[in-house]
């Protein structure tokens, strides 16, 4: 009994251009609604919750209408992952093109480190109370007179490497909460380009949701349930690769940089959405759902998984204690995204605003871990249980999440790393086996209805961590991101410890087969 990785691979392309494009939507969405629209940060998380709140109405209902599309030469997953993937792809390109008019609309202080922009800032914001990324409250001309304010630039020389140039603290504190109050009055008075953003963006999320769940499901379909934890690693791995590259380009468009807070984004979706059909490409020329699918049929009657080949995919009520479980394993899910989302989705405004740090390389550090990780969490979870795996990546997370909310502004960049790198090996840990335990107690008719379960909890916890951490920094200052992420991450341990279902049942070997450790 052995893994194709090949073939795993080609079917992990479909979950590499849902990462690919989640990576770019979560670094820049944030960025455009706060620094383009001037939305508070508990707005900007609503807007954030969006993808969930359609999520956890559309995964379930599309993966179920996934289990039952049978009468297709294609299968059952595929027409969903390729209608929706060119609907997002287009639609993204589009939003683009609605981001780059709200640039026009607030082009009077769109020059970063312009004088008359930092004036018009100023006289536009004279008399009103703002708020720093700290949350302290101040008033522009108790601090500069207008003169001051209009030499404010966004960078300085390091004042122990003065041939190195540092964000401008005051850039960071007065001027950026400023231009945001005054993106928010432009906002108002033309609301147009916000309307038609907003609309695209729930097209993008709706086309995005159609598939979601037939893409996932589509690795237990092809694999029998001993291999579900290492093949859901190479799926993850995929994943992971593709938010990589999304990053790589993130460096090289110098999207987390200061000067290009208001930057273009036209290109950079353009790219983004190209990358999305090009793995779609790859996909479709490649995987073969149908066929892939009978034969792990087959594969599960041969290993005695199944008695026939009705008894493969018929499906089953779950015994009293395994519902027990799966409530417990779903409510360690919401718990864990509760925190992981909470940083995925505003790391980037924290990073630049807390930090001062360049979010990609932190990120790229992140999911450079996590590919490392992968592998090897399927192989440890083989050997010791998914459980155990999963409770000791759920400490890592915690763990990681907790340290980093003592960090601030000149905190050692290196330890930021080393941080980031235990987070994605936590994060590795768990991904790589929660969704097989979930899967593993339904049979193989019920795969897409449990795939649409998994998201259900996920993404019901996606939708309140973007408000609530939103309405907590807005409230107590966006230094309450990392311990509001490392107390719901600490809870998922609680719950994780009452599972009793959802490890693999173990296959003996027989004769040679005994001898054969290379798995």
């Amino acid at each position: 009994m052995k893994l194709n990785y090949k073939r795993t691979i080609l079917v992990g392309f479909a979950f590499f251009l849902i990462s690919s494009f989640w990576q770019a939507y979560d670094a820049t969405i944030p960025v455009i609604l706060t620094n383009k629209f001037g939305m508070s940060q508990a707005w900007s998380g609503v807007i954030m919750a969006l993808d969930n709140i359609l999520a956890v109405f559309m995964l379930p209902i599309f993966g179920a209408l996934s289990d039952k599309c049978l009468g297709n030469r294609f299968g059952k997953r595929t027409p969903f992952i390729t209608i929706g993937t060119v609907i997002a792809a287009i639609a993204l390109i589009g939003l683009s093109f609605v981001d780059s008019a709200q640039l026009k609309n607030i082009q009077d202080v769109a020059n970063i480190d312009s004088p008359s922009s930092l004036e018009a800032i100023y006289d536009s914001q004279a008399g009103n109370t703002l708020m720093t990324p700290d949350g302290e409250t101040y008033v522009i001309e108790d601090l500069f007179t207008k003169e001051e304010f209009m030499t404010i630039t966004s960078q300085i020389p390091d004042t122990e490497n003065p041939d190195k140039m540092v964000t401008n603290p005051d850039y960071t504190n007065y001027v950026a909460p400023a231009r945001q109050a005054y993106a928010a009055v432009r906002t108002r008075e033309n609301p147009t380009p916000l309307i038609l953003f907003v609309v695209l963006l729930l097209v993008v999320l709706v086309a995005m949701a159609t598939f979601r769940s037939p893409a996932v499901a589509l690795m237990p379909d092809v694999t029998v349930k001993p291999l579900r934890s290492k093949a859901n690693a190479v799926i993850n791995l995929m994943g992971t690769a593709g938010g990589i590259l999304v990053l790589l380009l993130g460096m090289v468009f110098a999207t987390s940089a200061v000067r290009n807070q208001l930057m273009n984004y036209t290109v950079y979706y353009c790219v983004i959405g190209g990358i999305m059909l090009a793995a779609l490409t790859v996909f479709l020329l490649t995987v073969r759902e149908k066929t892939w699918s009978a034969q792990m049929q087959k594969d599960s009657i041969a290993l005695g998984l199944a008695e026939d080949e009705a008894s493969a995919v018929e499906k089953r009520k779950l015994t009293s204690a395994e519902i027990r479980s799966l409530i417990f394993i779903l409510a360690s899910i919401a718990l864990w995204y509760l925190g992981y989302n909470a940083v995925t989705s505003k790391y980037a405004v924290y990073a630049g605003n807390i930090l001062n740090m360049d979010y990609n390389t932190t990120l790229l550090v992140a999911q450079g871990a996590a590919i490392v990780a992968y592998l090897p969490a399927g192989m440890v979870a083989s050997k010791f249980g998914r459980k155990k795996t999963i409770l000791a990546g759920v400490v890592m997370l915690a763990t990681a999440f907790f340290t980093a909310s003592f960090m601030r502004s000149g905190s050692s960049v290196l330890l930021m790393n080393v941080l980031f790198a235990l987070a994605g090996i936590g994060w590795a840990t768990i991904n790589v086996n929660s969704f097989p335990m979930v899967v593993e107690m339904c049979s193989g008719g019920d795969i897409g209805k449990y795939t649409g379960f998994y998201y259900t909890a996920s993404m019901s916890a996606q939708i309140v961590t973007p408000m609530l951490s939103g309405v907590l920094m807005d409230k107590m200052g966006m230094t309450v991101l990392f311990p509001y992420a490392a107390v719901f991450v600490a809870l998922a341990f609680v719950t994780m410890m009452l599972v009793r279902h959802g490890d693999a049942k173990i296959v003996a070997k027989k004769g040679l087969e005994a001898l054969d450790i290379d798995d």
